[in-house]
């Protein structure tokens, strides 16, 4: 009995000891009031005013600061930021993707990418290496494709990019026009599945679209032929790319407008690729015309081109005068007049149906004039 009582004792004493350790750990070691936050949690930290509280000792009610005081502690903690006349309106962009800091660098790279020969199709290609094809063979195929881009959903891109690696592929190897059909599915899988396409069709896709005309191993055949024609160089710079520059310029003074003049100028671009004597043309001056001829549709009293644009295409105005031209009988169905799908694409509303807005028969030859010259008139 008397060692059952000692054990007891013990026992305690021990269990005393042991909780008198635990709460020396506690005070010790500090515990973490920061609770896990999921990404979907996260908040635009940019727009985030932190507001140093002092810790209440008292456990009083924190009284609310007056709406007056909080704007004066916002406009304390934002940086003011002094923007030169000089500075490239992109830098000032707040979204990061925009590569502010380095745009002139990247567009002045791109320049030079566009002009070499090996990103570049020969002009005449039908006429010098193509015996069994001819330009409304292409047309038809472009035209094409753009239902298979917007039947698969795939990104404007990934058709730019098409179009240039057809281009580039049949400027080196001639082809009999029952395999046509089998090159552009085949580029469009090298554009989606190679480069562009997050989800991008798979080989079945394409061959189905085709209505089974030719097999899985058929389109990947092709697809070596066209890597190896092009010698795996795939980043080429296309229309869109600089189209995307350029009509930010364009929307500065269009501001009731802006979605109006990006989706014509993603139209008329669209629309050249469908002309084969538009394969002469640099992506860059494609672009930049497109954006000519989409503001004077908008704005038809008012000069499409200024001392701006002309700063940041590198082109003035009579540069793009053939380019604009063709471009506009494009439009006006002058060229092209049997091929529907683009026009159909852009007349839907989720684009502004674009296709259907109206414009002159004629270009004004004054539109024309360097910006120079027409300061001095």
């Amino acid at each position: 009995m008397a060692e059952n009582q000692n054990y007891t004792r013990m026992t305690r004493a021990a269990a005393k000891r042991k909780a008198s350790s635990m709460a020396v750990d506690e005070d010790t070691v500090p515990v973490s009031s920061k609770k896990r936050v999921v990404l979907g949690e996260l908040s635009n930290m940019s727009n985030v005013i932190a507001v140093p509280v002092k810790p209440n000792k008292d456990k009083e009610i924190q009284k609310p600061i007056n709406v007056a005081k909080k704007q004066q502690i916002k406009k304390a903690l934002i940086p003011v930021t002094v923007l030169e006349p000089s500075v490239d309106f992109e830098s000032r962009s707040v979204d990061p993707q925009m590569c502010g800091p380095y745009v002139n660098d990247i567009c002045a790279y791109l320049r030079e990418m566009e002009g070499k020969l090996k990103h570049r199709p020969l002009p005449d290609y039908i006429e010098k290496v193509q015996n069994d094809l001819t330009p409304h063979m292409r047309a038809i195929l472009v035209d094409w494709l753009v239902e298979v881009a917007e039947e698969y959903k795939l990104v404007s891109d990934t058709l730019y990019l098409t179009v240039s690696y057809i281009d580039r592929f049949l400027s080196s190897k001639a082809i009999n026009r029952q395999k046509l059909q089998l090159v552009g599915v085949s580029a469009m899988l090298i554009a989606s599945r190679k480069y562009e396409e997050i989800g991008p069709p798979k080989v079945e896709d394409f061959c189905y679209i085709t209505d089974n005309t030719f097999t899985k191993q058929d389109v990947v055949a092709m697809e070596a032929d066209i890597l190896l024609v092009l010698q795996f160089e795939l980043g080429s710079p296309t229309i869109k790319t600089f189209l995307r520059r350029f009509t930010r310029v364009a929307q500065e003074d269009f501001k009731d407008s802006q979605l109006q003049i990006e989706f014509l100028c993603c139209y008329l671009s669209e629309l050249s690729m469908l002309d084969y004597t538009c394969v002469k043309f640099l992506p860059s001056l494609l672009a930049a015309s497109s954006v000519f001829l989409a503001r004077f549709i908008i704005r038809p009293k008012q000069h499409p081109w200024n001392q701006m644009l002309e700063e940041y295409t590198k082109y003035k105005a009579s540069d793009l005068q053939v380019c604009v031209g063709i471009i506009h009988d494009l439009y006006l169905s002058r060229r092209g007049n049997t091929l529907e799908a683009i026009r159909n694409k852009y007349k839907q509303h989720k684009y502004k149906c674009v296709a259907t807005m109206p414009v002159s028969p004629e270009l004004p030859l004054a539109f024309f004039e360097d910006v120079t010259i027409r300061e001095k008139a």
